[in-house]
């Protein structure tokens, strides 16, 4: 899913920058990694500058009552300059400034707060104060802030939290969590029905890009039980799913979540009218030929609908060979030639004889 990864990554690198995400859009072609620790080396850059000023104002900060340091915050500092201060406080005197402040300007801090002291600060904070913050920010359509902050949320604020946000903001906030390791428990935390109602959010707000993305980094079983909400949807939703997926050619971001199916599911998924579309069907496996999913695609295709077989066949057998060698290597890495040999026999003599001649097939042979 680096694709998707790299759009968020860049989103978040827009913001810390204050321009337009399209000025970066350039980087989405880069190494994920490589922005992601591009935009942790932009915050420390950003953060750490000057902080002696900082410090001795936070030193200042001491002498006042917090009632007080409150009030400056508000009519002196503004959000911007009592964000970078709450970064050099101790984060119990932070807490104790913030627990005094309304929860408009608390948000306002939020988008310039060093990303570094979110945690420290939010464990001391009292949970109906960080709910207050986090429904502003879902009002304001901040949800890069949220993204910023949710991971750090304990189960019971979530708890509180959740319920109140509507499924469009889950998912544009899930999309750019920046501790997607939380993500999964944080998806526990809702039923079925409540993920229900999200999947049918992306269909019907063109969010399809941001679920998978969701899906995807909510590991184990709760990428399963999301793929699995996924497959009951109605077949028109699926449709716009398969259709969103070709259109921007997130095909290595969509397999691994179908390979959860179970095989009634897989059949249910293979049946949809999207996946008789050549264009479709050519540019999925062009996607698997690139990402290598191999495993992931074959069992899709032992249940494809003949007509559909048969064109994924066609477009199999127009790859070159390194194409042609690369699902070879795949089906043997995988042990999969069981689903390989259906293919391969749907496809013309001469595809059949040049497939004979490649190495992963001459190797099979002679072992």
């Amino acid at each position: 899913m680096d694709t998707l990864r790299g759009r968020a990554e860049t989103l978040k690198l827009a913001r810390l920058l204050d321009v337009e995400p399209r000025q970066l859009a350039f980087l989405e072609e880069l190494p994920v990694d490589d922005v992601r620790l591009f935009r942790e080396r932009v915050v420390a850059a950003l953060f750490d500058e000057d902080p002696a000023r900082l410090d001795r104002i936070a030193a200042l900060t001491k002498l006042l009552p917090a009632t007080v340091a409150a009030g400056i915050a508000q009519k002196a500092l503004g959000p911007r300059l009592a964000a970078a201060l709450a970064g050099r406080l101790e984060p119990a005197r932070a807490a104790d400034i913030i627990d005094r402040l309304p929860a408009e300007f608390t948000a306002r801090c939020c988008h310039h707060v060093d990303p570094r002291r979110i945690a420290a600060i939010m464990g001391r904070l009292d949970d109906d104060i960080v709910v207050r913050i986090a429904l502003v920010l879902a009002e304001r359509g901040d949800h890069l802030t949220m993204g910023r902050f949710v991971g750090h949320l304990g189960d019971s604020a979530l708890k509180s939290i959740l319920p109140q946000l509507d499924e469009t903001t889950l998912l544009r906030t899930g999309f750019v969590i920046d501790h997607p390791e939380r993500l999964g428990h944080i998806v526990e935390l809702l039923d079925d029905e409540r993920i229900s109602a999200v999947i049918a959010a992306a269909a019907d707000h063109d969010l399809w890009p941001e679920a998978m993305a969701v899906a995807s980094m909510a590991a184990g079983e709760q990428r399963a039980r999301i793929a699995s909400l996924t497959a009951a949807q109605p077949e028109t939703r699926l449709d716009s799913l398969i259709h969103a997926t070709a259109e921007q050619d997130l095909w290595e971001s969509l397999l691994p979540i179908v390979s959860l199916l179970s095989e009634s599911e897989l059949r249910a998924v293979a049946a949809l009218p999207a996946l008789r579309d050549p264009t479709v069907l050519s540019g999925l496996v062009r996607g698997v030929v690139a990402t290598g999913l191999w495993a992931d695609f074959l069992p899709m295709v032992g249940v494809l609908p003949p007509t559909a077989r048969r064109i994924v066949a066609r477009v199999a057998g127009s790859l070159d060979d390194a194409g042609l060698d690369a699902l070879a290597r795949g089906a043997d890495k995988e042990n999969l030639w069981e689903l390989v040999h259906p293919l391969v026999e749907l496809m013309d003599d001469p595809t059949r004889e040049r497939l004979s001649e490649l190495p992963t097939f001459r190797a099979r042979r002679a072992g």
